[in-house]
């Protein structure tokens, strides 16, 4: 240590401000706040103290960064207190936030992340009276949440807690934005009446994923009237009973609505909804859609969305439509579709059709590039390719094979996918081997390093031999696997197939329920499982 200071005190400030910025600000505090002056100084600057982040991201949740008390009570004790008055925002968890929001005052905090809250914690943080009547009343005024999903929290409760009592805890909050660690710890608004205090004068910006589409109407009845940007992801959009909030919501200057689960009616509560928004000026829309007469192409949104809405100036969009095929329907091709897209000023704009006879279905999907949409459903062949560093859930179907180049492609498009979804009964065509030399898709390994969770449940065997082949496939250790168990026995040889070894002991959580889970071969053959209440298959979403 002491010849790494001599070192680090050889070189000049602006070199080693070049280097502290490339590290943990709180770890580099720890380490060095104390050592001398001059580095005391140079840490002391705003570059430094002004958000302190005491998180680390795992792949399903964040971590606090510190594990030793002793080091942990310094901070608190030592560090903190020093520079106080510098600090703007603080990213905390659940196991640390309240001692270190009490370890001194703040005088000039005024963002804050609470993560992994669970109803206790934050029962005990809102509560607090030092904190309630001082930090939290007179000076937050932008606030992110994500809630912990532990099998023995009760995350739907703890948002319930927190929609009652939120806007009486922060009554100067401007921003308040619901976040998740992935798409595991996805946790939305749900109630059949607002809470009498869910309601503020002062929030302009509200970013909430909701359970239900009364819940977005809700939220728009007024309630809170100087809300200007709403984002909001919701479970699902159905026709529910009659909300009385039909007037005009002239605040509102940016909206964006995403829902993962097919839609009936857009006609009938969406595009009324959007009429309601006199002033907006950005939009943005992600819809699966189900269709009957005709797609949704440039023709209809130009006719239902621009030519209605004159004031909006940005308009980025992800619409799926999904047309159950009639023998009077003619169906469009990828060119039909791009003609209508031809008076819209976009840098580029991707839409292809897929026609899928087995189940008298066809689909259109047309969006804008590039993209930040968080789930790709339904691809197949006939994919463009692109970069999505935003997706986190993927579903792929198609009536006809998946080889090995595609998966290359799926894992270039999607680097930071986190489950993936296939459904295919055709078996490959193209049979990949160590051996073949003259494609070199042949010799490369599709690498999925975020993948939490993998689904075959609908997929022949050739699939499951590309995911559990290491000549073939790659993921990270803890896998969630969800198989059919006769496919998994024929694919692993009776967990005695060498090249799908590898890949099986990465697999944490496994359905299975059959005698081969007590079997010690298979218990060699998945030493990583872990105990029989974690091995779930989790539907997509």
């Amino acid at each position: 240590m002491n010849r790494s200071c001599l070192q680090l005190k050889d070189l000049p400030d602006e070199l080693l401000v070049l280097i502290f910025k490339q590290m943990n600000n709180v770890g580099v505090m720890y380490s060095l706040f104390g050592v001398n002056e001059r580095f005391d100084s140079i840490l002391q600057d705003p570059i430094f103290t002004n958000r302190l982040n005491f998180l680390k991201c795992s792949s399903e949740k964040f971590l606090s960064i510190f594990s030793p008390d002793i080091i942990f009570g310094r901070f608190c004790a030592q560090i903190l207190p020093a520079i106080r008055e510098k600090i703007q925002w603080l990213d905390v968890d659940s196991s640390t936030m309240k001692q270190i929001l009490c370890a001194t005052n703040y005088p000039n905090l005024h963002e804050l992340g609470l993560f992994n809250v669970e109803e206790g914690t934050i029962r005990s943080l809102f509560t607090d009276v030092n904190l309630s009547s001082n930090l939290f009343i007179k000076q937050i005024t932008k606030l992110l949440i994500t809630i912990g999903v532990d099998l023995k929290m009760k995350p739907y409760s703890t948002m319930k807690y927190i929609s009652n009592h939120i806007f009486t805890v922060f009554k100067k909050l401007t921003h308040l934005t619901f976040s998740e660690s992935s798409y595991q710890t996805m946790v939305g608004l749900s109630f059949a009446y607002p809470p009498i205090n869910f309601c503020s004068s002062t929030l302009l910006v509200l970013n909430v994923r909701i359970d239900s589409f009364p819940v977005c109407l809700y939220i728009l009845d007024g309630r809170f009237n100087q809300l200007h940007t709403l984002i909001m992801e919701t479970a699902n959009i159905f026709p529910s009973e009659k909300i009385e909030n039909q007037g005009d919501i002239p605040s509102l200057k940016c909206f964006s609505l995403s829902c993962f689960e097919t839609i009936c009616c857009y006609d009938e509560l969406v595009l009324p909804l959007l009429y309601r928004m006199s002033n907006l000026e950005t939009l943005n829309l992600s819809l699966s859609i189900s269709v009957k007469q005709a797609f949704i192409d440039g023709y209809n949104l130009k006719n239902k969305i621009v030519n209605r809405m004159p004031r909006v100036n940005k308009f980025t969009f992800d619409i799926h439509s999904i047309m159950r095929i009639q023998n009077d329907i003619i169906i469009p091709t990828n060119e039909d579709i791009r003609n209508t897209f031809n008076d819209f000023q976009y840098t580029q704009l991707i839409c292809y059709m897929d026609h899928f006879a087995d189940r008298k279905e066809c689909q259109g999907h047309v969006y804008t590039y590039p993209s930040k949409m968080s789930y790709y459903q339904y691809i197949s062949n006939q994919f463009p390719g692109g970069y999505y560093p935003h997706v986190r859930l993927v579903s792929l179907y198609d009536e006809y094979p998946f080889e090995h180049e595609f998966f290359l492609r799926i894992v270039q498009s999607f680097p930071f996918m986190e489950r993936l979804v296939l459904s295919n009964i055709e078996p490959q065509q193209q049979k990949q081997s160590r051996k073949s030399t003259n494609d070199a898709c042949h010799l490369s390994i599709a690498e999925y390093s975020h993948l939490i969770e993998l689904d075959l449940e609908r997929a022949t065997d050739d699939y499951v031999e590309e995911f559990l082949s290491d000549r073939k496939t790659c993921f990270r250790k803890n896998i969630r696997l969800c198989v059919m168990t006769e496919t998994l026995l024929r694919v692993t040889k009776h967990f005695t197939r060498d090249d799908t070894r590898m890949n099986c002991t990465k697999v944490g959580n496994l359905l299975l329920w059959s005698e081969w889970r007590s079997s010690k071969s298979f218990q060699e053959y998945f030493p990583s499982l872990k105990d029989s209440d974690d091995y779930i298959c989790p539907f997509f979403y």
